[in-house]
C-alpha cells in the first residue's frame, strides 16, 4: 500500500513538470513558513493575553520532537526511495540520512499540534501546511508516505505529551516573567488589551 501510493505520487510528478520548481522549493524551504506560523502564534497570544504558555511551548516542543526523532531514524535506518526503487523521477538532492520517519514531517506535525493549542484557526492553517509539506517530500522522492505519517505522529505526540508535562512549570515561569521587563514580549499593555476587548465586544 505504501509503495503503491508512492508510485502513484511519483507518476503524478512525472506528469506535472510545471509543479516541480514550486514543490521542490517548498519541500526544501517550507520550514521558513512554519517558523513564521510559530511567530504568528506568539503574536496572537501576546495580543489576546491568552495562550502564551502554549505559544512558548510550541517551538520548544518542535525542537524536542526533532531531537527525539533522530535516534528513531538511526535505529530504523530505512534507505531513501531513490536508492531502492528503480526507474523513478527523483527531484530531491541526494542525502546520506535515512528516510523513516521524515524530519520535515516531524517538524510540521509538531508545529501544527503546538499551534492548535494556541489558536484553532492558526492550528488548522498549520495542519494544511503540514499536509502540503508531507506531499511535497513524497513528490520529490525524498520519502515514502509511511515516513511522512510516522513523522506527523512523532511530532504531534512529543509536542502534546510534552505540553501536558511542561504546562504547569512553564506557566509558573511566564507568570514570574510578566513581573519583569520582559512583560512586553509576553503581553500587550493593559490599555492595549482593554481596547482590543472593547473592539471585539463592539463588533459582536
Amino acid at each position: 500500500m505504501d509503495k503503491a501510493l508512492f508510485n502513484w505520487i511519483n507518476h503524478l510528478a512525472q506528469a506535472t513538470p510545471w509543479m516541480h520548481t514550486a514543490t521542490l522549493g517548498y519541500a526544501g524551504f517550507g520550514v521558513v513558513l512554519f517558523a513564521l506560523l510559530l511567530l504568528a502564534g506568539w503574536w496572537l497570544a501576546r495580543r489576546h493575553g491568552a495562550g502564551m504558555t502554549a505559544a512558548v511551548w510550541a517551538p520548544i516542543g518542535t525542537l524536542l520532537a526533532v531531537a527525539v526523532n533522530q535516534p528513531i531514524v538511526a535505529a530504523v535506518n530505512e534507505p531513501r526511495p531513490y536508492t531502492s526503487v528503480p526507474h523513478i523521477l527523483v527531484l530531491s538532492a541526494p542525502s546520506a540520512d535515512p528516510s523513516f520517519p521524515s524530519d520535515h514531517a516531524t517538524m510540521a506535525g509538531a508545529v501544527a499540534a503546538g499551534l492548535l493549542l494556541v489558536n484553532r484557526r492558526l492550528g488548522l492553517l498549520a495542519m494544511v501546511a503540514a499536509l502540503a509539506m508531507g506531499f511535497a517530500r513524497v513528490y520529490i522522492a525524498a520519502h515514502y508516505p509511511q515516513d511522512v505519517l510516522a513523522g506527523y505522529a512523532v511530532g504531534a505526540a512529543v509536542t502534546l505529551l510534552g505540553y501536558a508535562v511542561a504546562r504547569a512549570p512553564l506557566s509558573w515561569l511566564l507568570d514570574r516573567l510578566l513581573r519583569t521587563r520582559l512583560r512586553p514580549l509576553l503581553q500587550t499593555s493593559p490599555r492595549t488589551a482593554d481596547r482590543a476587548l472593547a473592539g471585539r465586544a463592539a463588533g459582536s
